[in-house]
């Protein structure tokens, strides 16, 4: 594509370019320009893209996008918002790949990464070639990457999805935070299904307010577009912020619950130690349902996919045979089994609301101690801390506060925020989280349960400016094969 045509795109601004050099790529990252580079100065919160500009004609830009004038060598095409300059330059550089795959997005709190894999699993069943972008790891087929943040930015999405379109992936699942959608970095998606699964609080350090976090993930249903279309808004009818979501759509709305009416709904509902079933009744059709997921937030995480699945054309027969063969989703309750005769679930429960969850649903069905090992992140939302630890005294019988990522934080000044939640005598401290874990294991006697909440699936540990390796997986299965009456017993076998 050629310079001139690529800055057709930006509307409305009156743009004079003496030369037009064939495009080869648009960069917001300097040191991944190349000859032919459109390079696009985004302003970070560390770093000003305007301060690599020289960089990036060194190393072969033909323009710069910028929000200010630059002294290079190259043309210079400045605009009131790079950030939102970038969005449409990269839908029209990739031709608006959105257009063509059918793109179900999922918003909410807690249950995005569930959600997504559960739809990803029935929509393969249903021979459809998939797509995933989440907070695990993004996927293209049978490819599989790391992933930096739960939305990419408007940039490395659309190229993403240029990418899955040479691959030959029709649809594609996305998990969409509030920070994507309040950053602007999913302008240009053409979503077909929008899905919301729940809003408790948190991230409230960035939206600074519960009204702020409604709003920003409601763009989501806002831009689904004006008209009615063939677009599908999927809302959880149990949660009040559906009634105002659905005030921002005009497009068909299809609801999912447990408690009142709705279009997709569960009924006779029993929650095993080994798994969960219920019946769906959806649009005059009925399953019964056998998961191999456990607790009630499974029931609406299946609801949720099950609707999700429905409205793109899959039936309830099929849906019921794909979500029932689904074990789990990594880091998500997931069992530490080596053998052990008390049981350790690693869960990525960050949030209040996700951490209560996982508690009550153990509480279900403990028949011995709770054992509760939960921290907080470093420079993230403070006002979540006193919540949770508070939630893990009144659930567990024993909790333990420990490190989750500190960041840039004092993880001593994290613990002083969650015991400000609890009375003494409620939890113990054991600040370096191997120990914690290890600990816990060591003392742990027949029937307990064990709960590692926080990191779930992640592999790393984030001190200061330091990532280490850390698999709380990992850690607990050394603990339990550490425990000498553990390995007596296999000695016994």
């Amino acid at each position: 594509m050629k310079l001139q045509e690529l800055l057709l795109s930006l509307r409305f601004q009156k743009i004079t370019v003496g030369v037009n050099p064939e495009v080869t790529s648009l960069e917001m990252d300097s040191r991944k320009v190349k000859a032919g580079t459109v390079f696009i100065c985004i302003k970070g919160y560390t770093v000003d893209g305007h301060d690599f500009a020289e960089q990036a004609v060194n190393q072969g830009a033909v323009a710069i996008i910028a929000e200010r004038p630059l002294s290079v060598s190259v043309p210079v095409i400045i605009v009131p918002d790079t950030k939102r300059a970038m969005a449409k330059l990269a839908c029209h550089y990739y031709d608006n790949p959105t257009e063509k795959l059918h793109l179900i997005g999922v918003t909410g709190t807690n249950g995005k990464t569930t959600v997504t894999h559960l739809i990803e699993k029935v929509m393969q069943d249903a021979k459809r070639k998939t797509g995933l972008i989440g907070t695990m790891y993004t996927k293209v087929g049978a490819k599989q990457y790391e992933t930096k943040n739960t939305t990419p930015e408007s940039l490395p999405l659309q190229q993403l999805f240029k990418e899955m379109l040479a691959e030959q992936v029709d649809t594609v699942m996305m998990e969409v935070s509030s920070h994507a959608l309040h950053l602007g970095r999913v302008r240009g998606c053409d979503f077909d299904v929008a899905v919301f699964t729940n809003l408790t609080p948190d991230h409230l350090d960035y939206h600074e307010s519960m009204e702020a976090y409604l709003y920003a993930k409601g763009l989501l249903f806002a831009q689904l577009g004006n008209t009615f279309t063939d677009k599908v808004a999927v809302l959880n009818g149990d949660d009040p912020a559906s009634i105002e979501f659905s005030r921002l759509t005009t497009v068909d709305v299809v609801t999912y619950g447990v408690k009142g009416k709705a279009d997709v709904m569960a009924t006779n509902i029993r929650i095993t130690p080994s798994g969960t079933t219920f019946d769906i009744d959806a649009f005059g059709e009925r399953e019964s349902i056998s998961l191999q997921l456990i607790g009630m937030f499974s029931v609406y995480n299946a609801l949720a996919a099950t609707a999700a699945s429905l409205v793109s054309n899959v039936k309830l027969k099929d849906i019921k045979k794909s979500l029932e063969q689904v074990k789990g989703v990594p880091g998500r309750f997931e069992a530490v089994d080596e053998g052990q005769d008390f049981t350790v679930i690693v869960d990525y429960a960050h949030t209040a609301d996700s951490l209560e969850n996982v508690l009550k649903t153990v509480k279900d069905f403990a028949t011995h101690r709770i054992f509760a090992i939960v921290g907080c992140g470093g420079d993230r939302d403070r006002t979540k801390r006193p919540v949770m630890a508070k939630i893990a005294s009144d659930y567990a019988d024993r909790a333990i506060f420990t490190s989750d990522n500190p960041r840039s934080e004092d993880p001593k000044k994290i613990i002083q925020d969650m015991v400000a939640g609890v009375r003494k005598g409620q939890f113990e401290v054991i600040l370096d989280r191997k120990q914690a874990i290890k600990q816990t294991i060591k003392e742990a006697a027949k029937g307990d349960i064990i709960v590692i909440a926080g990191k779930g699936h992640e592999t790393y540990q984030i001190i200061g400016d330091t990532t280490n390796h850390f698999d709380d997986r990992e850690v607990a299965r050394e603990g339990i094969l550490e425990r000498s009456d553990f390995n007596d017993s296999l000695l016994n076998k």
